[in-house]
């Protein structure tokens, strides 16, 4: 493990560059060279700072870096287990890529308790690194977002249900995936190791789909879980005003998160940096201002600022008024209206997200010039 006082060095440095040319990439700071040099070894920060994009095997990195097959197959394995590398079997032969930072190796860090990871003070750095300039424009900034927001679906109108696309309803994902797996909200795992949590439950709260639940389970960064109790945690969620987040993609999901705006790095970089960081759903709500009491009820449960009372004199009375430029569209405000004074309706405008992932990062990629 390294340490706050090792001096960078130049492989430090490469592997922060490589990290960089991913479609979202690592700004360069002293922060992220703190964190590099306790999240990896010197040999483990060369052999990263070797990857091309993508997958590749070991044989190609032991050619690149001049480390034996044998010895670079077990430093990967160990790479592999704490979330710097993703390994995946492929007809008899082992894959590697190396873990972006998000969604990557933060992610992966808070996933589960991990006593060999100095937690505490990861969890400080990352909250500095993500609050330094650029940080948080880099992850969530561009036009093609790495989240999309999911609508409750027990709210959606009935009048449209006929023409709710699967890659719209959360339940849809989950039947379709077959099941999952389970793990710890990393963010709120975060913010519990900074004495800043919430009461939103951390353990067993974040969903993975496919291919990336596989892997996790196989690293022991998450737990499996049918398609039953995924419905389950899904409605709980909904329960407790929670906003579904996910993968901004039409197949294929892989993470389905349940978000809260205190400790939601997504829903921060909203809050905090006023980075319009998450993609809304294709529903937003309405006010039916005969009904609604100004109760405050729904600005309260919003994550994101995105209502207000409006006409209220001397703090009574009043109407709820929703931005709609703000506004995702998750239905938690509507969930906690009393005098159902709130309903969903589509937006005018639909929006259709990338076909995959590979669609998705290439899109990224592409804005930014990193093609």
């Amino acid at each position: 493990m390294g340490h706050f006082g090792v001096d960078k060095t130049d492989v430090f440095k490469a592997l922060a560059k490589r990290l960089n040319r991913n479609p979202v990439g690592a700004p360069f700071s002293e922060t992220l060279m703190k964190i590099l040099h306790t999240m990896f070894l010197e040999k483990e920060a060369e052999i990263g700072s070797n990857f091309p994009m993508g997958f590749t095997t070991a044989e190609k990195l032991s050619a690149s870096t001049g480390i034996s097959v044998e010895e670079i197959t077990d430093r990967l394995d160990g790479m592999a287990q704490k979330g710097l590398v993703i390994d995946v079997p492929r007809e008899d032969k082992m894959f590697y890529m190396l873990t972006p930072l998000v969604i990557g190796f933060f992610e992966y860090t808070f996933m589960r308790a991990d006593s060999s990871l100095p937690l505490k003070d990861l969890a400080d750095l990352f909250e500095q690194y993500h609050h330094e300039k650029g940080v948080s424009e880099e992850f969530f900034g561009g036009d093609t977002k790495m989240f999309q927001t999911w609508a409750y679906e027990s709210l959606m109108p009935e009048d449209v249900e006929t023409e709710v696309l699967n890659y719209e309803k959360a339940s849809e994902m989950i039947r379709d995936a077959g099941g999952g797996s389970l793990t710890m909200c990393y963010c709120r795992h975060q913010a519990h190791h900074r004495g800043v949590a919430c009461d939103a439950p951390i353990d067993d709260v974040c969903m993975s789909l496919g291919g990336a639940s596989e892997w996790l389970v196989r690293r022991g960064f998450a737990r499996f879980a049918s398609v039953d109790e995924l419905l389950r945690v899904l409605e709980k969620t909904e329960e407790l005003g929670l906003v579904h987040l996910a993968d901004n993609v039409q197949n294929n999901t892989a993470y389905i998160c349940h978000c809260c705006g205190c400790c939601c790095g997504v829903l921060r970089g909203m809050n905090e940096h006023d980075v319009h960081s998450v993609h809304p759903s294709n529903f937003i709500p309405e006010i039916n201002e005969a009904e609604c009491t100004g109760c405050g009820i729904c600005v309260k449960r919003c994550h994101i600022g995105a209502i207000e009372i409006t006409g209220a004199v001397a703090g009574k009375g009043g109407t709820a008024k929703i931005s709609n430029d703000r506004c995702i569209g998750c239905g938690a405000c509507i969930r906690g209206c009393k005098k159902a004074a709130m309903h969903l309706k589509r937006r005018l405008e639909i929006y259709v997200p990338p076909k995959n992932k590979k669609e998705q990062m290439l899109s990224i990629a592409r804005q930014k010039g990193r093609l």
